[in-house]
């Protein structure tokens, strides 16, 4: 017997070949940069024909020989959508981020899957040295599926840039966006001059600004956590 989801309640419920468990949106955190259970920028890596993206910038990792000059290039427009955007601050503009690729690739995927887009790259060393080449946008799910693309995804690679596994994000996300799990600031004293304190993951434990401390690298982390990392209490880490 099989069974062959009909509605799209039950294609989103069905485990499609190739897609792990954790892939379903019922058993998704929606965390997915780079996520949880799976990343999801992947998906977007092999979106054009002939090219690999990187999954969380702009840059072409990877390419088919007729288009191996744009390796290392950087891809800042498809179809006439921009995939940077400019930071601004009260002061003007202060450089330029690249965009997840569910936000800069979303309408390029609605409007022209299967068809040839112009996409334009631009060499990172020389912004006024740019090319465009016309690429083919893939589907991103099987036709009348929710099964994802199985030539957008290689074996692994939904899974492939998770944490290693938290270390990544738990050194990374500070401003207390790790806030439930651990503290940024310890050890926090008033003085006539201000407050002083430490950073938590600071490797010097002299008080300094915040954002002059030299913190624990990702390797040390990996490999020494249990030593590295101090319990807490009552706002302090020391003795």
């Amino acid at each position: 017997m099989s069974i062959e989801p009909t509605n799209l309640s039950a294609q989103l419920h069905h485990r499609a070949a190739g897609n792990p468990p954790s892939t379903l949106p019922d058993s998704a955190i929606s965390n997915c940069f780079p996520g949880l259970e799976f990343d999801f920028r992947n998906v977007w890596r092999r979106l054009l024909e002939g090219i690999v993206l990187h999954e969380a910038n702009v840059f072409v990792v990877g390419a088919e020989p007729e288009h191996a000059r744009l390796v290392g290039r950087q891809l800042v427009e498809v179809a006439g959508f921009p995939t940077q955007m400019v930071v601004r601050a009260e002061t003007g503009p202060v450089g330029e981020v690249s965009m997840e690729w569910s936000n800069a690739l979303a309408d390029v995927v609605k409007r022209f899957s299967g068809e040839l887009v112009p996409c334009v790259f631009e060499n990172p060393q020389n912004p006024d040295q740019r090319e465009t080449v016309e690429l083919r946008v893939r589907p991103l799910f099987v036709p009348g599926t929710a099964a994802i693309e199985e030539e957008l995804a290689q074996p692994g690679e939904l899974t492939q840039s998770l944490c290693s596994p938290w270390q990544n994000d738990y050194q990374e996300c500070g401003c207390f966006y790790w806030a439930a799990s651990r503290p940024d600031y310890v050890n926090v004293e008033q003085t006539a001059s201000g407050a002083f304190g430490n950073k938590w993951l600071a490797r010097d434990r002299e008080p300094v600004p915040y954002e002059d401390a030299d913190d624990i690298s990702h390797e040390q982390l990996f490999r020494e956590w249990e030593g590295l990392l101090r319990f807490v209490v009552g706002g302090r880490d020391v003795e």
